[in-house]
């Protein structure tokens, strides 16, 4: 259709624009004293929210027009002429959101922009277990997560189902079903994986351990020490894997008995990596594990909050080992 429109058309269409810009440009002009709107009020616990739907790429007339029309702006132009002025009205997520009724139009952008409004936002948070990334999408209408794995279409060299769901804040419309939910979770790995050119299954495995067991300050020291122990044939011996097989979090020391469970995600019995990511590790977790920091470290602890430590001394890390302890007794972990 477009190789017969004539050359004519993008002049025209300029005089279009420009007149179409002028005339908006003066509506924005118009003293918002004299639009409709309601006053900024307080809110009582008890009232009944409204549900506001918004679709993928919904334009802000359209979101105005369903604002007045359930009572929550006064008029259409009080949101529709602060959704022109006001950036932030392009980082409305799609999804459901539940607004309260009669409140200005400036309350209502501010609501919309809640994400404890939106009923259709999941957030996953870096380190998430597939089992905890299902129970939120559970608690926001997604229904049998498991089964829809089996038609999700994976990366190229990831064959896992745990590791390639990426940790970020997802607003689904009504209606989005419970395999697109899931997709857009790993479309979005696939992204950010190939943005920082990681590509090797192991080079994940290691980011899913380095996010478990440390905070982002000392992710590359982490790595340094997971890629020090592979070197040497040392096992990794790293306390997150046994609570990604019990499913428990909290411990930061394993019990005998749990270091003895036969499973070849136990790193305590078995060489080597894990057959699999042990969560689903965000991006500077990745970005470690494919840029480890220079070191001979072979172990690292936090001996207290902000404290964590890294040495290649055996017994410099008993010494710490005991310094934790006490830190741990004296409750500066609580």
């Amino acid at each position: 259709m477009k190789n017969v429109i004539k050359k004519w058309w993008p002049a025209a269409a300029g005089v279009v624009f420009t007149f179409i810009l002028a005339f908006a440009l003066h509506l924005i002009r118009v003293n918002l004293a004299e639009v409709a709107d309601y006053p900024n009020r307080s809110f009582e616990s008890n009232e009944v929210l409204v549900d506001i739907e918004v679709s993928q790429g919904e334009l802000g007339l359209e979101i105005a027009n369903e604002l007045f029309d359930k009572g929550v702006t006064a008029s259409v132009t009080a949101f529709y002429q602060l959704a022109i002025n006001d950036s932030r009205s392009m980082k409305i997520a799609p999804g459901i959101h539940q607004l309260n009724q009669e409140i200005s139009a400036s309350q209502a952008l501010d609501q919309l922009l809640d994400p404890n409004r939106n009923v259709g936002l999941i957030s996953i948070i870096e380190g998430m277990w597939r089992s905890e990334i299902f129970k939120e999408m559970e608690s926001a209408g997604f229904k049998d997560a498991s089964d829809a794995l089996s038609a999700i279409e994976l990366p190229a060299g990831f064959e896992f189902t745990d590791g390639i769901f990426f940790p970020a804040q997802y607003s689904f419309a009504k209606g989005t079903s419970t395999k697109s939910a899931l997709q857009a979770m790993v479309t979005r790995f696939a992204e950010e994986a190939e943005q920082l050119g990681l590509r090797d299954k192991s080079d994940l495995i290691v980011a899913s351990i380095i996010q478990a067991e440390g905070d982002p300050a000392d992710f590359k020291k982490i790595s340094r020490v997971i890629y020090n122990r592979l070197k040497i044939g040392m096992p990794l011996q790293m306390d997150t894997t046994v609570h990604y097989i019990t499913q428990t979090r909290g411990s930061v020391f394993l019990s005998t008995k749990s270091t003895l469970i036969n499973s070849p995600y136990n790193t305590y019995r078995r060489f080597g990596l894990p057959p699999g990511p042990i969560g689903n590790p965000g991006r500077e977790a990745m970005k470690a594990a494919l840029n480890p920091a220079p070191g001979d470290w072979l172990y690292f602890i936090t001996v207290k909050p902000g404290d964590t430590r890294f040495t290649k001394s055996h017994d410099e890390f008993l010494i710490w080992k005991n310094e934790y302890q006490k830190n741990l007794r004296a409750g500066a972990f609580e």
